[in-house]
């Protein structure tokens, strides 16, 4: 897909990256139980973070003009930065532009990376797997941790690798 491409997300752009991230938990409710707040949106700290915290980089996925996803980046300026949210919309699935997103998001923060995702979402843990192996080969590691503050959900998955900026440039 030559019409892909990734882009930092601007302040003119969060109503685009609010619609996604209602498909976004939409999908995550699955796994998790939840249900919408009263007003029909999702707790949104992560997005706000993405868009307020110079710590934080978001992301919007593209194919042509129409948005297809986003990722946001935080940690950017410790020793490990962290993939923390990351969504495709239905559509554009398994056509490569997540991999391809990821791959252009390290070579512009290049070093230790870390991704969570869920043991029961099998997508992801598929998907996030083949990055890994195709970002670091077999260089990447994965463990299960608790999630903080909330003893009654499973570990999270995280996976770790870590990439030289030069690899895709």
């Amino acid at each position: 897909m030559s019409d892909v491409s990734i882009r930092l997300a601007g302040i003119a752009d969060r109503p685009i990256a609010e619609r996604l991230w209602l498909m976004f938990r939409h999908d995550m409710s699955e796994f998790h139980g939840l249900l919408p707040n009263a007003d029909g949106t999702f707790r949104n700290d992560r997005l706000h973070m993405a868009f307020s915290d110079p710590d934080w980089a978001p992301y919007l996925l593209m194919i042509s003009d129409s948005p297809a996803g986003f990722a946001f980046v935080r940690s950017l300026n410790d020793p490990t930065r962290v993939l923390n949210s990351f969504f495709v919309v239905r559509g554009a699935r398994r056509t490569g532009i997540g991999l391809r997103a990821v791959q252009g998001i390290v070579a512009k923060h290049p070093g230790s990376w870390e991704v969570a995702f869920q043991d029961a979402n099998l997508g992801a843990v598929n998907f996030w797997r083949r990055v890994a192996t195709e970002i670091a080969g077999d260089a990447w590691t994965e463990e299960r941790r608790r999630v903080p503050g909330r003893p009654d959900l499973p570990p999270d998955v995280w996976i770790s690798f870590s990439t030289p900026a030069e690899r895709y440039d």
